[in-house]
């Protein structure tokens, strides 16, 4: 855990100094909230693992890292608007305690933030944009369209969880500076990994302690989201299962991969099953 925890720190000390820098202070202090409150950074830890694991340098992908995990904060701030939903990590969430104007404006602030980050490497700018692209239209196709079937269901999970999964995977390519083909590789294992996330989120909303998990259960239900277990007629337990064969083809992908570094690989194999397993 040492490995993993040092990196993390990394990343949250670059997190903290990029949002301490921003203006006004009173966009400084939202932004803040809404980033430094808490949170797994599993994507910010994929992109440093995955830009180890080819042999790259772990400081050309912390920008990349902490740019990924500010997107992934900015679209949780539309979540909980969208799904009135006023708790985040076990604090409020941002229009809960600033309102919705500064919370929309805090989401657009920490956008512009992240994108500074990627603007020096074209390659990092096509792979977010193509995530951001899937993002919104995930959203949107939440909003009018509630899907019927577990495709669907499936095609809205890869854009609204699998799509920045996929992006922090690939920057972490990008950061190594490897080759299409690997960098193709790892975005499908990341893609996997955030459905399979996704999925394993449906069965906690649906059958889990809100103290527990750190935010309110049951929101899907409540708020007829469509969820795994709300979309199809399979248990919890048989959601469980689906996601398990998604993180199974995760490390398919996974294992594409010729890496030049073994731990940070084990790592990833890890997070694969992990996502799967999690209780929060």
């Amino acid at each position: 855990m040492e490995y993993l925890e040092s990196r993390r720190a990394r990343v949250e000390d670059r997190l903290t100094e990029v949002l301490e820098a921003v203006e006004p202070s009173e966009l400084a202090d939202q932004v803040q909230h809404v980033v430094l409150s808490g949170g797994k950074r599993v994507r910010p830890t994929v992109t440093v693992l995955v830009c180890e694991a080819m042999g790259g340098d772990v400081e050309q992908a912390i920008d990349f890292a902490v740019g990924i995990e500010i997107v992934h904060s900015a679209s949780l701030v539309i979540d909980d608007i969208i799904d009135r939903s006023d708790v985040r990590r076990g604090v409020p969430s941002a229009w809960a305690e600033f309102g919705h104007g500064p919370a929309i404006i805090a989401s657009d602030g920490l956008l512009g933030e992240a994108f500074a980050l990627f603007s020096a490497d074209e390659r990092a700018m096509q792979a977010v944009s193509e995530a951001m692209v899937e993002l919104g239209e995930g959203e949107a196709t939440e909003l009018t369209s509630v899907p019927s079937s577990e495709e669907e269901y499936l095609t809205l999970a890869r854009r609204k969880t699998g799509a920045l999964f996929r992006a922090a995977a690939e920057l972490g390519a990008i950061a190594a500076d490897t080759e299409a083909y690997t960098v193709e590789a790892f975005g499908q294992y990341a893609e996997r990994v955030g459905v399979a996330f996704q999925m394993r989120d449906d069965v906690l909303d649906a059958t889990a302690d809100s103290e527990k998990l750190g935010k309110p259960a049951g929101t899907d239900e409540k708020m007829e989201r469509p969820s795994l277990v709300q979309v199809t007629d399979l248990s919890p337990e048989e959601a469980n299962e689906r996601a398990r064969e998604t993180s199974d083809a995760a490390l398919e992908a996974l294992s594409r991969v010729d890496a030049s570094e073994e731990q940070a690989m084990d790592y990833l194999e890890d997070l694969a099953e992990f996502v799967v397993a999690r209780e929060r």
